[in-house]
Order: structure tokens, then C-alpha cells, then sequence
């Protein structure tokens, strides 16, 4: 059965160093980027952040974004929960709706973790996209 891992109460960002041939990660720092990768390896998830970081202020409210992606706000509720669940984003109500925001901390940091110097390299990069 596979291994359910938790939710983070915490969203502060990761605070780990990039992974590369002498880096480590310990079981805390594993855990948090694995829950935010794991919010994140959804089509559909990934279609909404794109949404909002292109935005001016990295923000909308449910009622903008289920037109985006094409489904029910209800569909669009979930996944934007799963997002703000993992530390991704935040929301606020502003009245009847409610607004979800991107913490730029959180991507940073899950870019950073990322970061092993090698995505600058254009036959590896080419190679991940075909």
C-alpha cells in the first residue's frame, strides 16, 4: 500500500540548499518538497499556477480560474485546495468570493531545491520536453 504523506501545517518555504552531487536533503526537508511536487504533479494544478503567476499581483478568485482550465468551480476549488494545502498558495475571502495567491516563497524555494546548475544545458532540456 503506498505511503501517505502528510499535510503541512507550515508554509514557510523549504529551506534546503539545491540538490546536486554533494548536496543532501535530510527526511524533513524531503518531506516538504515532496508534498509541494506532489500538489504540483497534476495537469490541471500546474494550468492554475501558471494562470496565477502570470497574473499582475499572482492572484484570482475561483470564479476566474474555472473558465481557464475548463472545469466546475467546485473541480477548481479542490485542486486550488490541494495547492494551498501544500504551502503553494493562500487564499482570502473577499466578500462571497474567495481569492487564492501564490506564495512566491514557497516556489522559490522549491526552485532552488531543484536548481543543479544542469537545466541550462540545451540537449538535457530538449530531452525532457520530447
Amino acid at each position: 500500500m503506498p505511503k501517505t504523506l502528510p499535510l503541512l501545517d507550515d508554509i514557510s518555504p523549504i529551506c534546503c540548499g539545491p540538490l546536486g552531487n554533494s548536496a543532501t536533503l535530510d527526511i524533513d526537508d524531503a518531506i516538504a518538497l515532496a508534498v509541494r511536487l506532489k500538489a504540483l504533479a497534476d495537469p490541471v494544478r500546474l494550468q492554475l499556477l501558471a494562470y496565477l503567476l502570470a497574473q499582475p499581483n499572482q492572484e484570482a478568485c475561483t470564479c476566474d480560474l474555472a473558465p481557464v482550465v475548463k472545469l466546475s468551480e467546485p473541480t477548481v476549488s479542490h485542486h486550488l485546495k490541494k495547492l494551498q494545502a501544500s504551502g503553494i498558495l493562500t487564499k482570502e475571502r473577499h466578500g462571497m468570493s474567495v481569492h487564492y495567491r501564490v506564495v512566491p516563497e514557497a516556489i522559490h524555494a522549491i526552485a532552488r531545491t531543484l536548481d543543479t546548475g544542469t537545466w541550462a544545458q540545451p540537449a538535457l532540456a530538449a530531452g525532457i520536453r520530447s
